[in-house]
């Protein structure tokens, strides 16, 4: 089958590779001319057979909108689009009304694999008419797991319904990924603990907490010894917030990507405004002593290593920690809420981002 594929990045350069190891005929455009097979958009459509099928593999927002409106000028009646980023499931409706207008077909469809898909395969999730889904359906057999099409393909719904199982994906990814996280802190702040590598890597076989996501936690710790040098600065590409939104608008709690996505605004600050408020707070109407930015005492001692550092938490912190603590009692006797600790120089113990040279 003839494929042309807009967007040669990561994922779309992998994506084409697939699809020409199963024997489809894939024509690549991208503004890259080291990597695109085509010259120009015009060149890719006119090297493909009405009618033709074009499957979008660009950043969410201005470079969808424009690649779907640059379609529609060089595109004909019966040809379909098929949008595989990370769109809002709102705009697909958008995009689907404007290339109808040309009687040009759209499906939306959610791509989950990411650099490993090349081999692994893709999980997919679209949605669109039945017969356009079908017409499809090689590409998305190409494309998917080997295995059963049921357990790595979903005809998810209407327009709009891959994207929205795609964002939904997105956001038990971050739930999952800040409770590895969590467990991993609270592994490296315990003193009895002293192979956590070898305890996380122990769950990956047999146990309910077994996943892909936990296979590739215990290989980041292996190349990157306690993270050191990783900066805690964690960004968002905006699918989490969808996802939050969308269970406000469906009266959905959703309490734990709620706290790991605000865990990810956290990370980009180096200094709590919020935090400092608290602090100031417990100062005014407790009298509890409040931490300066200058002060490199600890209320929590687990935490000194973070603030020493200013990147991984180290093996062995807990007893560092702990022979590190006896010069932070005053502190300490001001309780666990008075402040934020020391968030300046080499990075903060739990409020801010810390150091990230």
């Amino acid at each position: 089958m003839q494929l042309g594929l807009i967007g040669l990045g990561k994922m779309g350069n992998n994506m084409r590779e697939r699809l020409r190891r199963a024997g489809h005929e894939v024509v690549g455009y991208d503004r890259n001319p080291d990597l695109s097979d085509a010259a120009s958009l015009e060149e890719m459509v006119h090297r493909l057979e009405a009618p033709r099928v074009v499957w979008v593999m660009v950043p969410h927002g201005d470079p969808t909108t424009e690649t779907i409106e640059a379609l529609k000028g060089v595109l004909e009646d019966g040809d379909l689009v098929i949008d595989g980023g990370n769109s809002h499931f709102k705009n697909d409706e958008i995009n689907a009304a404007a290339l109808l207008e040309k009687g040009i077909h759209y499906v939306d469809c959610g791509v989950s694999g990411g650099i490993w898909g090349l081999d692994n395969g893709y999980g997919l999730m679209a949605g669109g008419d039945d017969e356009d889904i079908e017409r499809a359906m090689p590409i998305f057999d190409a494309l998917r797991p080997e295995g059963p099409r049921d357990e790595g393909f979903a005809h998810s719904g209407r327009i709009g319904a891959g994207h929205y199982a795609k964002m939904v994906h997105n956001g038990i990814e971050y739930g999952l990924m800040q409770a590895y996280a969590e467990a991993w802190e609270l592994l490296e702040a315990k003193d009895i603990v002293t192979d956590v590598v070898g305890s996380f890597k122990a769950w990956t076989r047999g146990t309910v907490v077994r996943s892909w996501l936990l296979d590739l936690m215990v290989k980041a710790l292996e190349e990157t010894p306690n993270l050191d040098g990783v900066s805690e600065f964690t960004t968002d590409s905006g699918e989490g917030r969808w996802t939050l939104i969308e269970g406000i608008d469906n009266a959905v709690p959703m309490p734990v990507l709620a706290a790991s996505l605000f865990a990810r605004f956290t990370s980009r600050q180096e200094n709590s405004p919020q935090m400092q408020a608290v602090a100031a707070l417990r100062g005014q109407f407790g009298g509890h002593a409040v931490q300066m930015l200058e002060d490199k005492s600890d209320v929590n001692a687990a935490a000194r290593p973070k603030q020493d550092k200013g990147k991984g938490v180290a093996s062995g912190n807990a007893q560092d920690s702990k022979a590190a603590s006896a010069s932070s009692d005053s502190a300490a006797s001001a309780g666990p809420s008075s402040g934020s600790g020391s968030i300046g120089g080499d990075g903060g113990p739990t409020s801010g981002s810390g150091s990230t040279s």
